[in-house]
C-alpha cells in the first residue's frame, strides 16, 4: 500500500503542533491540516466518492489546497488539478475529459471570477454531477445560488479517517499538460511516481524539517506539487504560501519568516534581479537561503550569474514535466553542476539522447531526449493513440532536442516544436536567445519563428529592453549578427513592453507573432 497521503499523516504524527503552511497571518499546524483533510474525505465518502472516481479541484495557493487535495486522496479518488485561468470553455472541457465526479472551485475575485467561470463550465459538462464552493471563509454561505460549499462539505465531519488502500501503481493524479499542440492531455500520475519524485527532491533541495519553504509557483502545477508541496510535507517543513509572483511581496516574505528555500521559473528570478527598491535587508535575505531551484523554463546563463552575485546562492537549474512526475534531470550539489545545463539524471531515471531511429547518438550531438525509470507516467489518460508517440519500448519520448557532454551532464537545446526551420537549416529559438541575453541593454527576449515565403520561415526575436536603454532594430541585429552563426541570427526585430506569461511565469510563445 502506498497513497501518497502518508507524506502529510507521517509529518502530524511527528510535528502535529509544528506550523504545516502560513499564509498571510493565519499558522496552520500538520494535525490541523490532516484533520481537515480528513473531514473533507468522510464528506466525499458520504457524497457517494468511491476508489477511481475523479475529483477536479481548481484553487490557487492557499491553504485549501493541501485540505481538498489530500482529502481526495485519502478517498482512493484521483485529483484533477485545474490552472486557476481557466475559463467555463475550458473548465468544460477538462472535467469532460477527465470523467470528473466531482469539482472543488475557490470564489475567486472580481479581477479572476474563479467561481463564476467555475460553475459555468460545471454545467456545461455531462457526468461531473458535485460542484463545492471554497469560500475565503470556510463559514460563509455560498456566494453562487444552489451551490454547496467546501464548508458544508466538512461541517460534523469527523477528523479521522481510515484511509482506503491503494496499491503503488494506481493513479493519484491527473495532471493537464500544457497543450502547445492540440488540446491538452491528461498525464496519470501513481502514487509511486509522486512520492518517489517528492522523496528525490527534499534531497535536491537538501530540505529538513528546520526549514522554511516559500510557495510562490502555483500550486496546481506539477513543479510546485511535487518539488515543494509534497516534498515539503514529507520533510516536516514549513511552507509560506503566496497566490501570486510579486517581486515586493517575495523578497518581503523572504525577509520576514527568514526563507532558507525557494523555488521560480526563470523570470521570476528575472523578477528578483529587476526589483530596485532598496527597503529590504538583501544580505540577511542572502544569508538565511541555502537552496534556489529553477526548472520550467530555460534559465538564461546570464540570469543564473547575475543571481549569485547579487545574492550569494548558485540556482539549480533540473529539467522535468509533467509526464515525469515532474523532475528527470538537476544539478545536484553531491554530483556537480555546470551553468547552462539541466544537470544529470535523478536517481533511479535513465536518460538518453536518441536520433529519429531511437538509436542512441554520440556525446555532443544533437537529439530528443528520451527517459525511463519509476517518474514516467502510466499513460495520456484515454488517448491510447498519443501514447503510442510518447511511449516506446518503456522510454518516454520528450519532444525536447537535448545534447549530452562528455562528463554526462545534460543540456536542453530547445522544444522540438519551437525549432526554426530556415531554409531547410534548423535553428534553435535558446541558442539566439542566450546570445541576444548577453547584449548589456536587453532585459528579456523571446525568439520564435514566422511564414516567410522565400525561408519558410523567419527569425524573429521579441525584445524587453532593461529601464532607460535604447538601441535600434538595426543596431541589435548587428550585433548580433557578430556573435552568432549568419543563417541564425534574427532578421526581425519586435520591441515590447513585457512578454506574455502563463499562470506559472512561462513565457508563451505561442501569442507571440
Amino acid at each position: 500500500m502506498t497513497n501518497l497521503s502518508v507524506v502529510l499523516e507521517d509529518s502530524a504524527r511527528k510535528f502535529p503542533d509544528k506550523d504545516a503552511f502560513i499564509f498571510m497571518d493565519k499558522h496552520l499546524s500538520f494535525a490541523q491540516i490532516n484533520g481537515a483533510a480528513n473531514q473533507i474525505a468522510n464528506g466525499l465518502v458520504a457524497a457517494g466518492i468511491k476508489k477511481g472516481d475523479r475529483v477536479a479541484l481548481s484553487c490557487p495557493n492557499l491553504p485549501y489546497f493541501p485540505m481538498v487535495y489530500f482529502g481526495i486522496l485519502k478517498t482512493g479518488a484521483i485529483v484533477v488539478p485545474l490552472s486557476v485561468l481557466l475559463k467555463r470553455e475550458e473548465v468544460a472541457y477538462h472535467l469532460q475529459d477527465s470523467g470528473a465526479s466531482a469539482y472543488f472551485c475557490f470564489e475567486g475575485s472580481t479581477e479572476l471570477p474563479m467561481g463564476t467561470e467555475g460553475k459555468a463550465g460545471f454545467d456545461e459538462t455531462d457526468g461531473c454531477e458535485q460542484f463545492y464552493v471554497i469560500t475565503s471563509d470556510p463559514t460563509a454561505p455560498s456566494p453562487i445560488e444552489g451551490t454547496k460549499t467546501m464548508g458544508m462539505l466538512m461541517k460534523d465531519q469527523d477528523p479521522f479517517f481510515e484511509n482506503v488502500v491503494t496499491s503503488s501503481d494506481d493513479t493519484a493524479v491527473i495532471i493537464y499538460t500544457s497543450g502547445t499542440t492540440g488540446k491538452p492531455k491528461g498525464a496519470e500520475l501513481t502514487h509511486s511516481n509522486l512520492l518517489l519524485n517528492a522523496i528525490i527532491s527534499t534531497e535536491i533541495v537538501e530540505a529538513g524539517s528546520e526549514d522554511k519553504l516559500l510557495i510562490v509557483l502555483p500550486l496546481f502545477h506539477i513543479f510546485a506539487m511535487t518539488v515543494l508541496m509534497n516534498a515539503g510535507l514529507y520533510k516536516g517543513v514549513t511552507s509560506v504560501l503566496l497566490p501570486r509572483f510579486d517581486a515586493e511581496a517575495v523578497l518581503g516574505l523572504m525577509e520576514k519568516h527568514k526563507i532558507t528555500i525557494f523555488a521560480g521559473v526563470p523570470t521570476m528570478y528575472w523578477g528578483l534581479l529587476h526589483y530596485e527598491n532598496t527597503k529590504f535587508d538583501l544580505k540577511a535575505i542572502a544569508a538565511n537561503l541555502k537552496s534556489c531551484v529553477s526548472g520550467g523554463a530555460a534559465l538564461p546563463v546570464k540570469v543564473l550569474e547575475s543571481f549569485a552575485e547579487k545574492f550569494g546562492v548558485d540556482i539549480l537549474e533540473g529539467y522535468g514535466m509533467s509526464e515525469g512526475s515532474p523532475v528527470v534531470t538537476f544539478n545536484q550539489e553531491q554530483f556537480g553542476k555546470k551553468p547552462g545545463s539541466v544537470g544529470t539524471p535523478v536517481w533511479g531515471v535513465e536518460v538518453k539522447v536518441v536520433d529519429k531511429n531511437d538509436k542512441e547518438v554520440p556525446v555532443g550531438e544533437k537529439g530528443e531526449l528520451v527517459y525511463r525509470g519509476h517518474n514516467v507516467m502510466k499513460g495520456y489518460f484515454n488517448k491510447p493513440e498519443a501514447n503510442k508517440v510518447t511511449l516506446k519500448n518503456g522510454w518516454l519520448h520528450s519532444g525536447d532536442v537535448a545534447v549530452k557532454d562528455e562528463d554526462g551532464f545534460f543540456y536542453i537545446v530547445d522544444r522540438t516544436k519551437e525549432m526554426i526551420n530556415r531554409k531547410g537549416l534548423n535553428v534553435y529559438p535558446r541558442e539566439i536567445e542566450e546570445v541576444m541575453m548577453k547584449h548589456d541593454a536587453i532585459s528579456m527576449v523571446a525568439v520564435i519563428g514566422v511564414p516567410d515565403d522565400e525561408a519558410g520561415e523567419e527569425i524573429k526575436a521579441c525584445v524587453v529592453l532593461k529601464d532607460g536603454q535604447e538601441i535600434s532594430e538595426g543596431e541589435l541585429i548587428e550585433w548580433t549578427k557578430e556573435h552568432i552563426a549568419a543563417y541564425k541570427y534574427p532578421r526581425i526585430i519586435k520591441f515590447m513592453d513585457a512578454l506574455p506569461l502563463s499562470a506559472t511565469g512561462k513565457i508563451l510563445k505561442k501569442k507571440l507573432s
